[in-house]
């Protein structure tokens, strides 16, 4: 049987428990139905819907670890201090961070193809001006753009593959999480490579041919948006500055630390942050759902571990190629290719990690990935510059595994948590945690190497890190200990 376009069927996904599922059809799509319930057929043009928001994804670990490579060059063209360093990293950060909610919104209310491709547009403008730049502040112009691209693309993208695929879904998050962290896998090497033979700015465009092909089977394979019915939704206008005052003022508090502590400046940080607190309490419609995440301390504490696992990784990514390159003395694309175990093992292990979770639950993978980053973060503090490479490797390679399981683990447990409707802002704020990461990773670059890269200061940065891994354990016992609570307040 046939159907036209756009016709809502309900399929049987899951025959033991009887839950059925709504499919529409989009332009060019059609869904062939056997008679009967011998089996379940998802569109078969699904797997291009998963690669048009998979290329989608990892445009921003992409272009997140791309510049890290290209940051000395960047640094000599335009005569930058460290300090100018810090910040070209982290405003993209924070403009993330405070647009990933925002996004995810956004797509949740007005539709998530349509925010989907919109990311796209900006991400190309961005790329097509950035080499072009003049100036550091035309530079960091551009960024914001592709920061507010990219921002869009994540959020958009799971909300799509939590509407569209119903069948191993974990997995299709794994496959997701597999591109990203291949993307970032190879941005050092890519960027490595590029930077030696074409300069800085030639990293921009290699996003194109990702962007073009995203673009093509996004509009050709994700079905149309479905007609909204919460067209009376509320902009919380207040909330939304108060929280991108909340994020700034504490990025701003992080990266002066460079410089000595700021007693103001922390003060500053705590009434924007208790400001917002209390204005998003009364709301009835808030721009981020306060009372649930106190309410449900388990998708908070998610939240906070996401954050932690993200300041080891992103430390990682963030110093060892300037340490390679200053303190080892190797050249940037070798150093680059010495940047493939990190992330290359990540990704080998998300999808064990994702099948280990569908046999054994939460807890015993985030806890092996957990163990796994303090023993590989340990063997770090006990390495210098004499340690052959090969052992270097294979330690950055262990702490690759850690970060892989725990990851995927979080993202997954999140997703178990919260409702489809909800995937938007939920994937939105997980983001922001990840991109506080990195904003605290690049502060904590910024304080122990301001005086210079030298086994002595990646030890100091080392040992932080070796108290967050240790500190994550805790913490991934309590979010393992329910799998969700009743008390769900409303929405994210």
């Amino acid at each position: 049987m046939i159907l036209p376009i756009n016709t809502p069927i309900y399929v049987k996904q899951n025959f033991k428990y009887n839950n059925i599922h709504p499919i529409f059809l989009s332009e060019g799509n059609q869904l062939f139905m056997s008679e009967g319930n011998s089996s379940t057929f998802l569109p078969v043009n699904s797997k291009y819907l998963v690669v048009a928001i998979a290329l989608g994804v990892i445009l921003n670990p992409l272009n997140t670890t791309m510049i890290t490579v290209a940051l000395p060059d960047i640094q000599n063209d335009f005569q930058l201090t460290s300090k100018d360093i810090s910040w070209l990293i982290a405003s993209y950060f924070m403009i993330s961070a405070i647009c990933l909610p925002l996004t995810g919104k956004i797509s949740d209310v007005y539709g998530r193809k349509k925010i989907f491709i919109t990311g796209l547009i900006l991400v190309a403008i961005s790329s097509f001006m950035a080499p072009l730049s003049t100036n550091v502040m035309f530079l960091l112009g551009m960024r914001a753009i592709q920061a507010l691209g990219t921002s869009a693309l994540y959020p958009a993208g799971i909300g799509i593959i939590r509407t569209y695929i119903e069948k191993n879904q974990n997995r299709v998050i794994s496959t997701l999480s597999v591109f990203a962290t291949t993307s970032a896998a190879f941005g050092p090497t890519i960027s490595g490579l590029l930077v030696e033979y074409g300069g800085w700015p030639v990293i921009f465009y290699v996003n194109f041919p990702v962007i073009i092909l995203s673009a093509i089977l996004a509009f050709k394979y994700i079905p149309g948006d479905s007609k909204f019915a919460a067209k009376t939704f509320k902009w919380d206008v207040i909330g939304i500055i108060l929280f991108g005052l909340f994020l700034s003022s504490w990025m701003f508090f992080l990266l002066s630390l460079e410089s000595g502590f700021s007693l103001w400046r922390m003060i500053v940080s705590i009434l924007f942050t208790f400001s917002f607190y209390y204005f998003e309490k009364k709301k009835s419609e808030p721009f981020i759902n306060v009372i649930y995440l106190r309410k449900n301390l388990n998708v908070s504490f998610l939240y906070v571990q996401y954050i932690l696992a993200t300041v080891v990784f992103f430390s990682m990514l963030l110093a060892m190629p300037s340490y390679l390159q200053t303190v080892v003395m190797l050249d940037s694309k070798t150093a680059g290719l010495m940047m493939l175990s990190i992330s290359i093992f990540a990704m080998l292990m998300t999808p064990i990690a994702t099948r280990w979770i569908e046999r054994a639950g939460f807890r015993i993978p985030l806890l092996f990935g957990g163990i796994v980053g303090i023993v590989g973060v340990g063997l770090l503090l006990l390495s210098n510059r004499t340690l052959p490479l090969f052992w270097l490797f294979m330690i950055l390679a262990i702490i690759g595994l850690g970060n892989g399981a725990v990851s995927i683990g979080l993202q997954n447990l999140l997703y178990s948590f919260v409702t489809k409707q909800q995937s938007g802002i939920a994937s939105g704020l997980l983001m922001t945690s990840r991109y506080i990461g990195n904003i605290l990773a690049s502060s904590l670059f910024g304080v122990m190497f301001a005086s210079g890269m030298s086994d002595s200061s990646k030890n100091g940065m080392t040992v932080v890190l070796l108290v967050v891994t240790v500190l994550s354990i805790p913490g991934i016992f309590y979010i393992t200990k329910l799998r969700s609570y009743s008390e769900t307040d409303g929405t994210l």
